[in-house]
């Protein structure tokens, strides 16, 4: 597949007294003293209202589904990549190979379990899984990663994964593509301003009733817990414009 990359033709001047060394896992990515650092310092300021939206979104603000209060679920990790384009903001996102045996076809944000060697799941373990699981996924390159803020753990019941959404500013953009077929289908951008288009958003309606957010985008139908996230950051990020919620895109048992 070839490869593509989100434009970014500013150069920046402003960026945090941070080390890029090298972690445990191989990758690299911002850190201090071995930890992944988090930092504000030096974003764009069109990402202020994600920023604020991050800093006071409350977890059931994000989704009923929560982690279970009896420590159970499989500790996971995504990574919201925002960048900057031709048509300005975007999102980086991919699709999941259709042989999968979970979420097959689906678009997602890059990511998945935490590792032993991504460290403490409670400290800066989800960090390091979701750049290692984007690199791995994408070939995106870590150091050119602005990690800038982490939402509240969230629950996807029917596969049993507890999951920390990171964010990050995609400060130096580098190619990414399909690294595995046999993972991914495909890897690539979205314009935030085509995810706020109420031309582009729907409810999707699976024949077990649950309705949810959906966006079509890209020749794709970004639907489930990723368009879940999406709708609540464009919601509290202010950036959302009304649409037709009756819009209606039925699935079918195998979604």
């Amino acid at each position: 597949m070839a490869m593509t990359r989100a434009s970014n033709t500013h150069s920046r001047h402003d960026e945090p007294d941070t080390d890029h060394t090298q972690n445990e896992t191989g990758t690299h990515s911002q850190s201090q003293n071995g930890r992944v650092v988090v930092t504000k310092d030096g974003l764009p300021a069109w990402l202020d209202p994600v920023v604020h939206a991050v800093e006071t979104v409350e977890p059931l603000q994000l989704s009923r589904f929560l982690p279970p209060a009896n420590g159970a679920g499989r500790q996971s990790a995504v990574l919201i990549l925002f960048g900057e384009g031709t048509r300005g903001p975007e999102l980086l996102l991919m699709e999941r190979a259709s042989s999968l045996r979970s979420h097959a076809g689906q678009p997602s944000f890059p990511g998945g379990a935490l590792d032993p060697q991504d460290g403490d799941p409670k400290a800066d373990g989800p960090l390091r899984a979701a750049l290692r699981e984007a690199e791995e996924e994408t070939g995106l390159d870590p150091s050119g990663v602005q990690l800038f803020g982490v939402l509240p753990k969230l629950y996807i019941p029917v596969s049993g994964f507890v999951v920390t959404p990171v964010l990050g500013w995609w400060r130096e953009p580098t190619p990414v593509g399909v690294v595995d077929p046999a993972e991914t289908a495909r890897v690539f951008t979205v314009p935030v301003a085509d995810l706020t288009n109420p031309a582009h958003r729907a409810t999707t309606v699976h024949p077990s009733g649950h309705r949810g957010p959906a966006f079509l985008v890209e020749s794709a139908l970004v639907w489930g817990f990723t368009a879940g996230i999406i709708d609540r950051l464009l919601h509290y990020a202010g950036w959302e414009l009304p649409w037709d919620r009756e819009n209606q895109v039925p699935l079918d048992w195998r979604a």
